[in-house]
């Protein structure tokens, strides 16, 4: 059988308080792709989460319901099961003089940059990895059916990407689709790490209830699955601290991007100005 990568894709807070344009990907080999989402199906059955699981739904009743989904996604992640990675910016870093037309395709060109770059896709045809085609399933775009049908274009015409051709990497316009994420458990599992990272690096973990001196319940619970996915993280970085805010290292160089089994990628335009209002110092003043 034909190796397949299948790649699902989420996006979520373009505007955040300190960082913004959240991507996340969650990448699995077609071998392993009813494992994991049976694996998943019947987590979400026996913890009883019988609708669809997203970072928003948190509540204190659910959340070790939530930790114990977590658990069970990052056991997959340990296994190599399932890669993922999360990309996204930082408010401090802003692009410099970009055209009106960049600005108003912001949303699709950091899109294509995650899915050209986040995994390294150029090496998962080398060195002794035989060819493989992606299937790309995304959340629901959020523009309009011309500029869907373009960006998914674009994303085709990696197939010319010399690195790419090389690698044997291949991606067939009828292998892209948007998908309904209330029956895609593997886009769930995205949502819930996605969240948990725009969270915590947004600082949401500290805000108190309208009137109130104190933090809500449901603010208090989704800090607990963050900081259960944050161990979770660590722990597949055998106990070694992660920086949720920066680059994951690369201490096998660029090679890292395929073989880690997550990743995180603070994206820098190559002209970035810096706009120190921003900064968290600043902000604390």
């Amino acid at each position: 059988m034909a190796r397949e990568l299948v790649l699902y894709c989420d996006e979520s807070d373009s505007s955040g308080k300190h960082f913004a344009n959240f991507y996340g990907g969650a990448l699995v080999e077609s071998l392993h792709l009813a494992e994991v989402s049976t694996r998943l199906a019947a987590r979400k059955q026996a913890l009883n989460l019988l609708g669809e699981v997203k970072w928003q739904k948190i509540t204190e009743p659910y959340a070790q319901k939530y930790m114990d989904l977590a658990t069970e996604i990052f056991d997959l992640v340990r296994e190599g099961k399932i890669k993922l990675r999360i990309m996204f910016t930082q408010n401090y870093y802003s692009a410099y003089r970009l055209t009106t037309e960049q600005r108003e395709n912001g949303f699709f060109l950091l899109y294509y940059q995650f899915i050209k770059h986040a995994f390294g896709l150029k090496f998962a045809g080398l060195p002794d990895r035989p060819a493989a085609g992606i299937r790309i399933y995304f959340d629901k775009l959020p523009d309009t059916a011309e500029k869907c049908l373009a960006f998914k274009g674009f994303v085709t015409g990696l197939n010319q990407n010399s690195e790419w051709r090389r690698a044997g990497i291949s991606i067939r316009q009828d292998q892209l689709a948007e998908i309904d994420s209330k029956e895609h458990d593997i886009l769930q599992a995205l949502d819930l790490v996605l969240g948990a990272m725009q969270f915590r690096l947004n600082d949401k973990h500290k805000e108190k209830s309208e009137g109130s001196p104190r933090r809500g319940k449901r603010t208090i619970a989704k800090e607990r699955v963050y900081k259960h996915i944050l161990a979770e993280i660590r722990s597949t970085y055998a106990g070694k601290a992660f920086n949720i805010g920066t680059n994951t290292g690369r201490p096998n160089g660029m090679q890292n991007l395929w073989d880690d089994p997550y990743r995180h990628w603070l994206f820098k335009p190559a002209n970035a100005a810096v706009r120190p209002e921003f900064s968290k110092k600043q902000k604390t003043k």
